[in-house]
């Protein structure tokens, strides 16, 4: 059957904001837990925070590893001009400043903002990060990324759980793409001296 990312209102999500999401819900849980189970996310975050000087260097190559650093830093008041961010792909994105009157950034996220906007690239990754934190906010059903009844979604999760546990086996995709960032982006960070990730 074929994919329909169409919301009830008429509006689709384009692919990369799909795939970007299921990366940026990959590297949030990524981050929730310790190697012992306990919630860390608060403290992880705020680590990152501190070093965004640093992190801004994969701005172009994971996105989404850069991005959660803004969790919860935004409050979204034009959900018109948001939902139309999510149809653009990643050649043609409106500039941050067209956001303006649409979300309100918390006053510790304007700081980590700032920071960002004095950096190449840095206008159409705040845009792109506020679309990926919008959507992360929304429910699965409303975000248009629900492909038809539940049975449906429990088939796409055990097929998404297959390909994670096949690995790379060749065949091409959404997933794939989003993983080959986040390997990407692992080694990248191994190189810079952190620990590689489980």
């Amino acid at each position: 059957m074929e994919l329909n990312n169409e919301k009830p209102g008429g509006m689709s999500i384009s692919p990369y904001f799909i795939d970007l999401r299921s990366a940026y819900q990959s590297e949030m849980e990524d981050l929730r837990f310790d190697s012992e189970g306990r919630d860390v996310l608060h403290q992880r975050l705020a680590g990152k925070r501190q070093e965004i000087g640093f992190l801004l260097q994969m701005m172009e190559l994971s996105p989404e590893m850069v991005a959660v650093v803004f969790h919860q830093g935004f409050d979204f008041t034009g959900r018109v001009a948001m939902d139309h961010l999510l149809t653009h792909d990643a050649d043609v994105f409106p500039a941050w400043s067209s956001l303006a009157g649409s979300c309100e950034l918390a006053p510790w996220a304007q700081d980590l903002a700032q920071i960002v906007l004095e950096s190449p690239g840095g206008d159409r990754f705040l845009t792109l990060t506020a679309g990926l934190e919008y959507m992360a906010g929304l429910p699965v059903a409303a975000s248009g990324l629900a492909l038809g009844g539940d049975d449906e979604d429990e088939e796409s999760e055990e097929n998404e759980e297959d390909a994670d546990q096949d690995g790379d086996d060749g065949e091409g995709g959404q997933g794939s793409d989003a993983r080959a960032r986040q390997e990407a982006g692992a080694d990248w960070l191994v190189q810079q001296g952190f620990d590689q990730k489980d």
